[in-house]
């Protein structure tokens, strides 16, 4: 017996709140902005500068015990995690400390790695030293590296403008970048509401959200474009609908299996790759959301007429959309 996630038929009506989902993503994003303004978010090393020392003993980590043995070397910002990871064995207790870049300095210096050992060391005498890893990066490099993430995701938003305008016309190209822009603001507001880090392997995960969400969008507004040839007279909701629906079970489906992979390593993969992981989980079920409720929503309002004049929700209407059908990408 073949698994179906969705019915082989479905007519559900997906614009019959439309303005309501609409709104809905306008209020979340205008919250991810303002909780981005407000609260920013828990920059990584990668960004700030600094260094990262992963410690590991034979006990218990006690993150107040090792603050409190850290605070006399005045190092400013210290944030100390305990690093939770079920390939660990039980003598493995393990703790990240993010040190502040010191000023003046490019990195914490050897001294201060020393010295921070032999604080801990105190505190916890099964500590195991030297530390088993120790990651600088220095300021110059982290504004290096904040320009070339906002340079690559602004990049790949704008090639996505152009390949859509061309492929399609201008209302689907308008309509797909409004979804890839939603799904990035809400990505960045749920990692400044729960103070997640945010570094380098962010940004990776954001472009490849990107990438994911243009797939639903493409696959949808390619039926869309189809149907606005087979379908004459009735009304671009009802089409869009359609269309929604008849690529529905492939959508869902696609959804779920990659879910499927990304919680799996999300629970098995380790702390490592736990924030690229939740990043992606995210990416996932905004993603298939956008490409429905907004995406189109955008399309309906903009309006694209066909040969019989059909107009979008707002009355007006614009080119056919259908030049380009016959040509394969």
């Amino acid at each position: 017996m073949r698994l179906k996630l969705v019915p082989d038929q479905t007519s559900y009506d997906f614009f019959r709140y439309w303005k309501v989902t609409f709104g809905a993503s306008i209020l979340a994003m205008i919250l991810s902005l303002a909780l981005f303004f407000v609260q920013g978010l828990n920059l990584g090393i990668d960004f700030l500068g600094g260094t990262t020392i992963r410690t590991e003993s034979s006990t218990p980590v006690d993150v107040g015990a090792y603050r409190a043995a850290i605070a006399p070397l005045g190092l400013g910002d210290v944030a100390i995690t305990e690093v939770f990871d079920p390939t660990f064995g039980p003598e493995q207790n393990v703790a990240s400390i993010k040190i502040q870049a010191q000023k003046g300095e490019e990195s914490v210096s050897p001294e201060v790695i020393a010295a921070v050992g032999e604080a801990l060391l105190a505190a916890d005498p099964n500590m195991v030293l030297p530390f088993p890893s120790v990651e600088s990066v220095g300021p110059e490099v982290s504004a290096e590296l904040v320009t070339s993430a906002l340079t690559a995701v602004g990049l790949a938003i704008l090639a996505v403008l152009a390949y859509i305008w061309a492929r399609f016309e201008w209302q689907f190209s308008l309509g797909a970048v409004a979804a890839l822009v939603h799904d990035v603001v809400l990505t960045i507001g749920i990692f400044s509401l729960l103070q997640i880090q945010f570094d380098l392997s962010i940004i990776a995960a954001l472009l490849t959200i990107v990438g994911y969400s243009l797939n639903d969008t493409v696959v949808v507004f390619d039926r869309v474009r189809e149907n606005l040839r087979k379908y004459k007279k009735p009304p671009l909701k009802e089409v869009l609908s359609i269309s929604i629906n008849e690529t529905l079970s492939r959508t869902v489906m696609t959804s779920v299996t990659t879910l499927l992979a990304l919680v799996s390593l999300y629970v098995l993969g380790g702390d490592v790759i736990r924030g690229f992981v939740f990043a992606m989980i995210w990416g996932v079920i905004v993603g298939t959301y956008s490409s429905v409720f907004v995406a189109s929503a955008i399309l309906l309002y903009l309006g694209v007429a066909r040969d019989t004049g059909s107009t979008g929700a707002n009355g007006k209407g614009g080119p056919a959309g259908t030049q380009f059908a016959n040509i394969d990408a």
